[in-house]
């Protein structure tokens, strides 16, 4: 942008950006406005395949997680999204998606061993649950958005992993109460979903899921204490909490405090000055 952007803004412009799909997606600051129209031509040339390059102007908001995005080049915001071999059909103003983790999905799906019980909530489109699945596991994804989990839904139909996969439309936190479990003949204990009063399709082994993964978002830490209680003793947390590196210790003396120990973590991010994504592989004892 140099010789563009006048010099004393260069600084401003954004570093980086992301690809979802065919689109590109950037954070322009306001101070920038005047030339938001030619940052997005310099973008939607670095592909020859970009169909639309999309401003974000909000942080995420709300209890479906989604941001606030403006359209500067293109039409649609649907996409095919590729990662670690599956497919994510989405719509980026619609749902929640972040293509930086893709690393991090694959290390943590390198550890799933068939025929493990896992629950992820805050699933989103799959992007966890997807490759879980593909691992052999049986998977119970909970997502609070209908439009993700309608994209959930259809995701799971595009890489066929129909059988293995259970989708449940809920608030975590709701849904998990203890008001909502009771005890089966088989020994097993089940959700009641409250809105309908009908039973999902959700059963918690007795002796709790093999594994869980917490894509947590930003500030609630508070569903580790509630999602260590359906993991069985020796099994797996992986944990995500938003936090400086000066608390990092403090957070492991924590989680030593709730029987949980700390097997491996590592930075997965940054967002925000001084505040990083940290991913935690806890093992319950």
């Amino acid at each position: 942008m140099r010789g563009i952007v006048e010099e004393p803004l260069l600084q401003l412009v954004p570093k980086r950006f992301d690809y979802i799909g065919n689109v590109a997606v950037i954070s322009i600051p306001p101070e920038l406005a005047a030339y938001k129209k030619v940052i997005a031509s310099k973008l939607f040339s670095v592909r020859g395949n970009t169909q639309a390059v999309l401003n974000k102007v909000s942080k995420l908001e709300g209890e479906h997680r989604i941001a606030d995005f403006e359209v500067l080049l293109g039409e649609s915001t649907e996409t095919i999204h590729r990662e670690n071999g599956y497919i994510y059909k989405l719509d980026i103003k619609k749902v929640f998606f972040n293509p930086r983790l893709y690393s991090e999905r694959k290390r943590v799906t390198s550890k799933i061993k068939s025929g493990e019980r896992i629950i992820i909530p805050f699933a989103g489109v799959g992007p966890f649950v997807l490759p879980a699945a593909g691992k052999g596991a049986r998977v119970y994804a909970i997502e609070i958005n209908p439009e993700a989990c309608a994209c959930l839904k259809e995701n799971i139909r595009i890489n066929r992993l129909e059988e293995q996969i259970t989708v449940i439309q809920e608030d975590f936190e709701n849904a998990f109460r203890n008001e909502n479990i009771i005890h089966t003949e088989n020994g097993l204990s089940a959700w009641v979903r409250p809105r309908n009063g009908k039973t999902e399709g959700l059963q918690i082994p007795e002796s709790g899921f093999d594994r869980a993964i917490v894509p947590t978002p930003y500030g609630m830490d508070h569903f580790l204490e509630r999602i260590s209680k359906l993991v069985k003793k020796g099994g797996y947390i992986h944990f995500y909490t938003f936090k400086a590196e000066s608390q990092i210790p403090g957070r492991i003396d924590e989680y030593k405090r709730m029987g949980l120990e700390v097997e491996f973590y590592r930075r997965a991010g940054n967002v925000a000055p001084g505040i990083c994504r940290w991913g935690f592989d806890l093992i319950k004892k």
